[in-house]
């Protein structure tokens, strides 16, 4: 009887449910302080890319950037699948939110794919908006749709989250939508945010968060390990990807402890709020004048 447990365990553990037990189990016990073992050496600190350790920031931005570059042509399709078309009402929210009026200065970050920049332009006509992405393949995905609608006037930039390619106090509205959990360094990131926002601008984050309600958490937990990964390697050809989105929810800070980041940045009047049915979030806060 114990042989053949075991080798249902065995089994098991080969299978897409019981690799992720296994990841969810060590990411819990990482959580409470109990070391990695790499090469049969020790190690307690690194950076989080999804579940797994790295070195630092550089290798996480680096293995972050090829997530992007392979998922880049299939991205918006993906993104229907996954969320059941709901991520559209989601972002029609978020840029509800803004507020934005004419003349605005407007940088967009992690927004390689227009989302968000064509919905700012279709909802108020005449805002100055630059899209900033580290990843030139979904830029380029930004570009072509953004030709095919004939809108001309939006900037595209390569440009890294935690080092901007802009002076101080340039923008009016900083946005970023489902993309900030991927900086290699989320303190840095936020910073750089503040830097180039203009005194009186406005930070305005879309990200996924924490879920609160443990039946709504138990079915997402189940959907996000099971099945979003599957649709990747059926739809894109890339399992990893999708499996590495999926983890780097699960390590994203919480509501609270993102509006504490926000605000060490330096923002001031920092709240936020979960859109349903409470899989995201929206955080903002404003850089007041000295």
């Amino acid at each position: 009887m114990a042989t053949r447990c075991f080798r249902c365990a065995r089994l098991l553990s080969r299978t897409p449910i019981g690799r992720n037990a296994s990841r969810l189990l060590s990411s819990e016990n990482n959580e409470t302080g109990i070391e990695d073992t790499v090469a049969g050496a020790k190690i307690s600190h690194g950076v989080d890319f999804g579940f797994e350790k790295v070195a630092d920031s550089a290798e996480k931005q680096s293995r972050v950037n090829d997530v992007f570059s392979s998922v880049a042509n299939t991205y918006d399709v993906m993104n229907d699948v996954m969320s059941f078309g709901i991520h559209r009402a989601w972002k029609d929210e978020f840029v509800r939110t803004a507020r934005s009026v004419a003349g605005m200065k407007i940088l967009d970050m992690a927004g390689g794919t227009g989302d968000i920049a064509f919905r700012l332009d279709r909802l108020c006509p005449g805002l100055e908006i630059t899209v900033g992405d580290i990843s030139p393949e979904m830029l380029q995905v930004g570009k072509d749709r953004a030709k095919a609608q004939d809108l001309t006037h939006i900037n595209w930039i390569v440009a890294d989250g935690m080092n901007l390619p802009f002076p101080d106090a340039l923008f009016d509205l900083y946005t970023v939508s489902f993309g900030i959990r991927n900086y290699g360094d989320l303190s840095k990131g936020l910073s750089e945010a503040f830097r180039v926002l203009k005194p009186g601008g406005r930070f305005l984050c879309l990200e996924f968060t924490n879920v609160e309600t443990p039946v709504i958490k138990e079915l997402y937990d189940a959907y996000s390990f099971e099945l979003i990964p599957v649709f990747g390697a059926l739809i894109a050809g890339d399992w990893n990807s999708y499996q590495y989105l999926v983890e780097s929810i699960r390590k994203f800070p919480s509501k609270e402890d993102f509006k504490g980041m926000i605000e060490d940045a330096g923002f001031k009047s920092v709240e936020y709020s979960s859109l349903p049915p409470g899989v995201c979030a929206v955080h903002w806060g404003y850089k007041l004048w000295n």
